[in-house]
C-alpha cells in the first residue's frame, strides 16, 4: 500500500526524500550534490507556499512531487503547481505516481484551491497518459514563456 505524506523537515523520511530528489536531479543530467539538495530543500520546506511530498510504501520513499502554491486572484483563492514529480525506477507502474497526483489533488481541493496545474515536455508520452487519466487536460490557449535569469 502506498502511504502519502506532506514532507517537513523533522518528518523520519527527510533524508531518504533528499537522496530521492538528489536521484531525479540526476536522471535529468545534474550532478550529484546531496549536501546542497538537503539545504535547498529546508530552506524551500520553510515557506508555506512551497510543499514537498513523498509516497511509498510506508517506511521508505519511492516518489516525490513539489507543489507551489500562488495566488489566483481572479478567484479570490490559490493555484496550485505540481513541479518535480518523480519516481525511483523501482518503484515505477505500482501506482506511486497516481497516488501522488490523487492525494495533493485532494490537498488542494480540501484547502479550497482554484485550480490543480502542471507542464511537462511534449515528448514525455508516459507522463502525459499519467496525467490525463488523472484528469489533466492540455490548454491549448496558453503560451507557456520563461526567462533565465
Amino acid at each position: 500500500m502506498t502511504v502519502t505524506v506532506r514532507l517537513s523537515t523533522g518528518h523520519p523520511l527527510f533524508a531518504e526524500a533528499v537522496d530521492v530528489f538528489d536521484d531525479y536531479r540526476q536522471h535529468y543530467g545534474a550532478n550529484p550534490a546531496p549536501e546542497a539538495v538537503e539545504q535547498w530543500m529546508r530552506e524551500i520546506l520553510g515557506h508555506e507556499a512551497t510543499r514537498i511530498y513523498v509516497a511509498g510504501p510506508g517506511d521508505r520513499v519511492l516518489g516525490l512531487c513539489s507543489v507551489s502554491i500562488g495566488p489566483a486572484a481572479l478567484t479570490l483563492r490559490t493555484a496550485w503547481v505540481l513541479r518535480d514529480l518523480y519516481v525511483e525506477p523501482g518503484g515505477r507502474r505500482t501506482g506511486v505516481a497516481r497516488d501522488l497526483l490523487a492525494h495533493i489533488a485532494e490537498a488542494a481541493r480540501s484547502e479550497g484551491a482554484h485550480r490543480l496545474s502542471l507542464q511537462t515536455e511534449t515528448g514525455n508520452v508516459p507522463a502525459l497518459e499519467l496525467y490525463r487519466r488523472a484528469g489533466f487536460e492540455t490548454v491549448a490557449d496558453v503560451i507557456v514563456l520563461h526567462r533565465l535569469l
